[in-house]
């Protein structure tokens, strides 16, 4: 099944061995250790080739360039002419915006533990990758195939170290590394062209669930106000 289809959906870190492209550190990022914790404590086993293991391998490579490439005509990995990202039935964002405010922000909504608005694209994934430094993602299952995939993923890690961040109130938010796990599940409808670029992504989660389970009983919780409104 791998006759003739692009790179980016049969090697996981196709995209990293990109030269020419302007890469946000100067150089493309490491996931040695994310594809090791993967490899080790994944759920699914898709066969090479499969429609899971192609949907899992895009999105893969789809994620690395939203983080690291800082041009939107890098991304080889989407239609540059008419792509769309959206979360929980929310309004659709371009690729530009996410490349503005950076893939966390554009996912999470202000809530109680953290606010994008008050966290740039760099201090928000210092704020996650700090915490968990590793944070691998699979592809669950595909209820369909091209040109509309829908599927289930899951996306896990540790919580290694304690997390501080600002949240919806202005108030500097700290809880403390328990070293437990971070499991969170969703599904995600996408449309690809005939090259398999992503046109229209429509993620639906519960973000609050990551959050959740960082807190735990709350014991390990301090809020402090840094931000008068």
């Amino acid at each position: 099944m791998s006759d003739g289809l692009p790179d980016y959906v049969l090697d996981a870190n196709a995209v990293l061995k990109d030269t020419n492209v302007r890469w946000r550190h100067g150089q493309p990022p490491d996931y040695s250790k994310t594809r090791v914790v993967w490899a080790e404590t994944k759920k699914a086993n898709h066969t090479a080739g499969s429609l899971p293991d192609l949907v899992e391998k895009l999105v893969k490579n789809w994620e690395i360039e939203a983080s690291y490439k800082t041009q939107l005509k890098d991304w080889r990995t989407i239609d540059t002419s008419d792509y769309t990202f959206s979360v929980n039935g929310g309004p659709p964002q371009t690729g530009e915006h996410m490349l503005n405010v950076g893939t966390y922000n554009a996912i999470i909504e202000p809530n109680e533990f953290y606010c994008p608005f008050h966290s740039s694209f760099d201090a928000s994934h210092k704020t996650f990758k700090r915490m968990m430094p590793t944070f691998a993602w699979e592809v669950l299952e595909v209820f369909s195939g091209p040109p509309q995939v829908s599927f289930r993923w899951r996306h896990w890690g540790t919580m290694k170290e304690d997390y501080v961040g600002l949240n919806n109130k202005g108030e500097k938010v700290t809880i403390k590394g328990h070293g437990g796990p971070i499991d969170i599940e969703g599904v995600a409808v996408a449309i690809v062209n005939d090259k398999l670029q992503l046109k229209k992504v429509e993620v639906f989660f519960d973000p609050m669930t990551m959050f959740r389970q960082m807190a735990g009983d709350g014991s390990g919780v301090e809020k402090r106000l840094v931000l008068d409104f």
